[in-house]
């Protein structure tokens, strides 16, 4: 059986108050959880340019990608599928934060402390690391 392969890119913007953005999402109908904005790779566009076009469409805010930072990789529960998501840190560019209306996904977009992330409950827990990494001292 041919596995497919998805790919996408997501984005961690962590502000000057160690704040980091993100969304409350999940399948409608669901416990939604919170993630940094990501989401698939369209054809012909690089993770870089998916990074970003997520985030707008997510938040609202246009952003810069500043470094790649790691990739998650794994399989969905029937195996069927792989994904590959890249991680970028990214810079607030432009834009202003605003909830998609009449989006059954995605139910908050939010500036989240870092230091309060162990009280969220995260689609990732262990991105958790990853954005405590990017908080500035």
């Amino acid at each position: 059986m041919e596995m497919s392969n998805w790919k996408g890119a997501a984005g961690v913007c962590v502000n000057g108050k160690n704040e980091v953005l993100l969304v409350l999402q999940g399948v409608p109908g669901e416990d939604k959880k919170w993630t940094v904005p990501a989401g698939g790779l369209e054809e012909g566009e690089t993770a870089e340019q998916c990074c970003g076009r997520e985030f707008f469409e997510e938040t609202g805010l246009t952003v810069r990608v500043l470094e790649r930072l790691n990739t998650r990789t794994g399989e969905y529960e029937d195996s069927a599928v792989s994904f590959e998501v890249t991680y970028f840190r990214v810079e607030m560019t432009g834009g202003e934060l605003v909830l998609q209306e009449g989006d059954e996904w995605i139910a908050d977009v939010a500036w989240k402390s870092i230091s309060e992330l162990g009280e969220l409950e995260l689609a990732y827990p262990d991105d958790a690391e990853l954005i405590r990494s990017l908080a500035v001292h």
